[in-house]
Order: C-alpha cells, then sequence, then structure tokens
C-alpha cells in the first residue's frame, strides 16, 4: 500500500489572497481539497448541478501534495502508516492557531472570489460553494469525535486595529472576543437552525469591522467631522478614530478646539488631530498603520503640493484602500490650472508601487458643478478622483 499523504498546513499551504486575479484554478481547488481533508470528517465529494446547464457537474479534486507538514515524522522510507496520519491529522485539526488561520483565509475567499478572472465563472461558483460548505463544517457536530448529543463551546475573534496599544499585550492589534455554544441540530426539528452558527454569521461581522480613516490637509476638520458624526448613522461603528491630519501649528491648534466643541466631555473622541508634512511623513503613531481610506478636499495650492499628496498617500493607504480627493477647479486668478497638476503627478512614470508591483492610479474621476452661493469666486466647478494601486 502507498505511503499516506498528510495535509499541510494551512499558515504554510493557502495562498495570499492580495491578488486574486492571479489566482489560479488549479491553486483555489488544491487550497480548499487540503482544507477538506482536514476540517471535513465526511469528505464533501458532492455533486452540485450548474443553474445554466442540465447536465451535472462535479469539483475536480486536486491531489494534496505528500510534503511533511511537521506535525508528524516520517520512518526511514518516507512513509506513514494509518495510525500515525491519523493521529497527526488529530493533532491538526486541534490546532486553533491552524483553524482560525483557516477561518480567516476562507471567509476572506468567499468575499472576493468575483475578483478571481482566471478561473472559469463555472468553477469558481463551485469553489465558492465548497469554500462555504467547509466553514460550515467549523460548525457542525462529528461522529468521529462522539458528539452527535453534545453541543460545542466556540471562541471567535475579529480583529480591530486602534491608534492605542493595548494596555495587556502592548500591541495595536486587538480583537473582540465572542464565545457562544452551538446546539446539536435535532433530527427531528429541521426550524430549530438558529442552534448552530452558519457561515454567514461568522462573515458579516469580518465585513462589518470598523474601516481606519485618515485625512490628508484636513484644515478646520469639517470633513472629518462630518464623516465622524455620520458613520455611526449609517452602522459603522467607529472604534478607530478618524486621524485628521495637517502641517501648520496654527492650523492644528484649531482643529483640536473644533474636535473638542463637537464632542464636549469627550474623553476619546472619534476624531484625532495629528501633525503630517507631506514632503516628509512620518509613521509615528498614530500614523503607523494603513488607511482603508484616505480623504482630502482642495489640499493642492502650487505644483509641488499635487507630487508630495501622492507620495505621502502611497505610505498610508492600505492595499485594498481607496484614495478620495476632490479639488476644486480654477480657470483663473492666482491659482488658475493648479487643479491640473493632479493628474500629471498620477500619470508620471515616478508614480509609487506596492509591494505586488501595483501602481498608485487615479482609478476614476467626476465632475462636480459649482453649488450657487457655495465657493470662492475663481471656482467654477469640483473634480472628484478615486484613487487607488492598480
Amino acid at each position: 500500500m502507498g505511503a499516506a499523504a498528510l495535509p499541510l498546513p494551512p499558515t504554510g499551504s493557502l495562498p495570499p489572497l492580495r491578488r486574486p486575479d492571479t489566482l489560479t484554478e488549479q491553486q483555489v481547488l488544491s487550497s480548499l481539497q487540503n482544507l477538506e481533508a482536514i476540517y471535513c470528517p465526511i469528505p464533501l465529494s458532492f455533486v452540485l448541478q450548474s443553474p445554466k446547464k442540465a447536465k451535472k457537474h462535479i469539483l475536480p479534486v486536486a491531489p494534496t501534495p505528500p510534503v511533511d507538514s511537521g506535525y508528524a515524522s516520517e520512518d526511514e522510507n518516507g512513509s506513514k502508516d494509518a495510525g500515525e496520519v491519523k493521529e497527526a491529522l488529530l493533532a491538526l485539526r486541534a490546532d486553533a492557531f491552524e483553524r482560525d488561520f483557516a477561518i480567516r483565509w476562507l471567509t476572506s475567499f468567499v468575499s472576493r472570489a468575483e475578483e478571481m478572472v482566471l478561473i472559469p465563472d463555472d468553477a469558481r461558483q463551485l469553489a465558492t460553494d465548497k469554500a462555504y460548505c467547509i466553514l460550515e463544517s467549523f460548525t457542525s457536530t462529528s461522529e468521529e469525535e462522539g458528539q452527535e448529543d453534545e453541543g460545542i463551546v466556540r471562541d471567535f475573534s475579529f480583529t480591530l486595529c486602534s491608534s492605542a496599544p493595548s494596555p495587556v499585550t502592548g500591541s495595536h492589534k486587538n480583537a473582540i472576543s465572542v464565545r457562544l455554544t452551538d446546539g446539536p441540530l435535532a433530527s427531528t426539528d429541521h426550524t430549530a437552525v438558529g442552534l448552530q452558527s452558519f457561515a454567514a454569521s461568522i462573515i458579516l461581522p469580518e465585513l462589518m469591522m470598523p474601516p481606519r480613516i485618515i485625512e490628508l490637509g484636513a484644515g478646520t476638520g469639517l470633513v472629518g467631522l462630518a464623516l465622524a458624526h455620520a458613520l455611526p448613522h449609517l452602522g459603522v461603528a467607529q472604534t478607530n478614530p478618524l486621524i485628521a491630519t495637517d502641517f501648520h501649528p496654527v492650523v492644528l491648534e484649531n482643529l483640536r478646539a473644533n474636535i473638542t466643541s463637537n464632542f464636549p466631555g469627550v474623553e476619546s473622541p472619534p476624531v484625532d488631530a495629528c501633525h503630517l508634512d507631506w514632503s516628509a511623513p512620518s509613521r509615528a503613531a498614530p500614523l503607523d498603520r494603513p488607511a482603508d481610506m484616505l480623504v482630502a478636499t482642495d489640499v493642492i495650492y502650487a505644483p509641488e503640493h499635487a507630487i508630495w499628496l501622492r507620495d505621502c498617500a502611497s505610505q498610508f493607504l492600505a492595499p485594498d484602500g481607496i484614495f478620495w480627493v476632490l479639488i476644486a477647479i480654477r480657470t483663473t486668478g492666482k491659482f488658475e490650472g493648479i487643479s491640473d497638476t493632479l493628474e500629471a503627478a498620477f500619470a508620471a512614470k515616478e508614480c509609487p508601487t506596492d509591494a505586488d508591483g501595483r501602481v498608485l492610479s487615479i482609478l476614476d474621476s467626476e465632475t462636480l458643478s459649482k453649488q450657487e452661493g457655495l465657493g470662492r469666486g475663481d471656482e467654477s466647478g469640483y473634480k472628484l478622483f478615486r484613487i487607488g494601486w492598480k
């Protein structure tokens, strides 16, 4: 009998999801098959029917490479008997760190599946369905482990990024934890599905984790303060304070006063003022972590400002973040044509790139009309830019 293959630990085998558009069908199927072998006592070799065709499609199963995972050692001939493999597999399955990593990877996978353009639509849908099934298997009871009649206690952790370090760990990456009991589903009562935590309930909290926002050139703080007031009404919890930055000390002093007047008596207001020099940006706290969103409004008044703004944004924008810039269009006066320097800056060959080689680029733009009674005399309209890594 041939050597038994031991599945690989998720932390060492799952491909990064930073660039879903580069993943191949083989990579995805191998990864899902590996997770299935670890966490699903009964293989998920079920048949799925495509809504577009009458014939049945079976998700291809990729071979699991017989690589030593470190959970068990091979004998002199490089093989493992069934008992050793089973023991090592149980140890791998019980590893809480590997399990949490797998859940996070699967959660991200199903939310970004549409970006996997190298995988045919049918195969991508089948892979997504399989990922959901593996996620749901984390909530199911296992006959092999004799848990048919017992509930299981589960701990969930959702990462939050805060500007202040945890007083316990000293880390800026804190987490909220939820402990709950999944009860066994009664075979005679199929309406009691609320006893278990299904995959969707794991995914949604991940999607709802609050964004980290930095405003560049905040000035009086109007945009940041408006966002801080609006986000709770949009159902976005603000555990991360919005970081409103500016350069001039007098401007920062006024900005802090405006924050205090908007949130009187609040010990930790949802907006934090911070000094930032675009030409020499500091990564000291609270600017030590990437932002999901950057915002800047009417901040360019000299040709070099556009270059500084572009390069500064590249230091703080997260891999999947968006930088929103609203620029006033001025066709006369001292600042005539300055608004054009932003597009010129992003058209230059010197545009910053990220670790994956993506270029910080203008993704799209929209021209807005000037509103009556608003703006200075030299403003004829506005242009809104959406900027990100491409």
